[in-house]
């Protein structure tokens, strides 16, 4: 180790010309090397789009630098300084994070499953004072304020971690640790905190709200003034599936023969306002105008169900699998969609006798962060819905009506834009 660290000051064109090299190794093409970028000064410069995956960053100032979309994983930011750094959309799976400062950053959509964010520190070595800490302006570890919104912190670590007043809204953290965290004031507000482990975190005056709390373990977590208002726990909400007249099993069963024998057998069910989590899994069963109306089908894989007709206003499908679900003429109003998989399912109209059709509803529904590539969306219903940060490719949006509709960041083709712009009212489609 050098007795002190010697900074690199880097242009745009001399990073150009590493990644560009970068690139080339992973392609296997001569000429590749694998781009290192430790202790050089990147401030304000532009890696965005960019595939360093493998890259270490190693004690790098990153201020105000330009990652949006890049593609970093199981690369080295170990101790990097990236205060008020654009990582939007960026992919850091398995990335050493270790002591990097983020105040301010924007993650906002990023993956960083199974990242490392715990504190770390850099020591070198110095002739006169022995081994010392390399320190950044700001705190190792510091996340304060950054932005996280539905970003991917899947089985990351951040035990030890500070991100006082982060913005985690709508953000997955599935079995993520923030062991002894400091998350004062931070925002939580529909964020998916299932299986993670909070022990001794200090959640002093957290926004909870609407989050997912199932299976977290917050033993000794300080939760003063901690708003939990709404938050999705391992208790049911509303009616318990279990203390119904008849065991749900069969009330599914005599729904599915009264469908096969067009209402000679079996009886149509009700589930308005009743926690079904504990069914698991409806795929592929056939259960025309299912009724569950304010019902919890948290995380139910309900793949290539028929559910044509259904009512399910204001029901919770938060990370369910809908993937090729038929959910011709269903209302799915107020719904809350965030992070369900919507691949190749069926919204558009059902048709009725007489030649009448009964259009699908997604108005004012929640499906922040969903997949709905190669969706049938035709003459859908869904004025005032929220599709912000959704994936869109494919889906067939012809006729359809999304006045008063966000698609803010949401990922989508040509073709669906030029529909939009064919459809009725006003949406908004800013960075899109």
């Amino acid at each position: 180790m050098p007795d002190r660290v010697q900074y690199r000051t880097l242009n745009q064109a001399q990073v150009d010309e590493i990644c560009r090299r970068h690139e080339l190794l992973w392609s296997g093409k001569p000429g590749g090397a694998r781009a290192s970028f430790t202790y050089c000064v990147l401030d304000g410069l532009i890696l965005s789009n960019r595939d360093l995956s493998d890259a270490d960053f190693t004690g790098s100032t990153l201020v105000g630098a330009d990652l949006s979309g890049a593609v970093l994983n199981s690369s080295s930011l170990y101790g990097c300084d990236m205060r008020r750094a654009n990582l939007q959309g960026a992919s850091l799976r398995r990335a050493d994070m270790r002591g990097a400062a983020l105040r301010g950053a924007n993650l906002q959509g990023a993956d960083l499953s199974e990242c490392d964010l715990r504190e770390g520190t850099i020591a070198q070595m110095d002739r006169e004072r022995g081994l010392s800490v390399l320190k950044h302006k700001s705190r190792p570890g510091e996340m304060t304020m950054a932005n996280f919104q539905g970003a991917n912190l899947s089985r990351s670590k951040m035990s030890g971690s500070s991100a006082q007043r982060a913005d985690f809204t709508d953000a997955v953290l599935l079995g993520t640790r923030l062991v002894r965290a400091n998350l004062r004031s931070t925002v939580f507000s529909g964020a998916n905190l299932e299986g993670a482990d909070l022990s001794g975190a200090d959640l002093t005056d957290a926004d909870m709200t609407d989050a997912v709390l199932i299976g977290t373990t917050m033993t000794m977590a300080r939760l003063d003034n901690c708003d939990r208002t709404g938050a999705l726990t391992d208790e049911p909400v509303g009616r318990n599936m279990r203390e119904l007249d008849r065991p749900v099993e069969d009330m599914i069963e005599d729904h599915i023969r009264w469908c096969a024998t067009n209402g000679k057998e079996g009886q149509p069910s009700s589930f308005d306002d009743t926690d079904l989590r504990p069914l698991v899994s409806l795929a592929g069963k056939t259960l025309t105008a299912f009724h569950a109306r304010g019902a919890t089908l948290y995380g139910l894989d309900l793949e290539g169900a028929q559910l044509q007709g259904a009512r399910l206003e204001r029901a919770d499908l938060r990370m369910t699998c809908l993937r090729g679900a038929d959910l011709r003429g269903a209302d799915l109003t107020g719904a809350k969609l965030n992070n369900a998989d919507l691949r190749d399912c069926k919204l558009g109209p059902l048709l009725l006798e007489e030649d009448r059709i009964l259009p699908a509803s997604l108005a004012a529904a929640k499906v922040r962060y969903s997949d709905l590539s190669g969706a049938d969306l035709r003459r859908i219903k869904a004025t005032g819905a929220d599709f912000s940060y959704s994936t869109l490719y494919g889906a067939d949006v012809r006729h359809a009506h999304f006045s008063g509709s966000c698609f803010t960041g949401a990922r989508v083709s040509e073709s669906f834009l030029t529909d939009i712009d064919a459809a009725d009212g006003v949406v908004d489609l800013d960075a899109a």
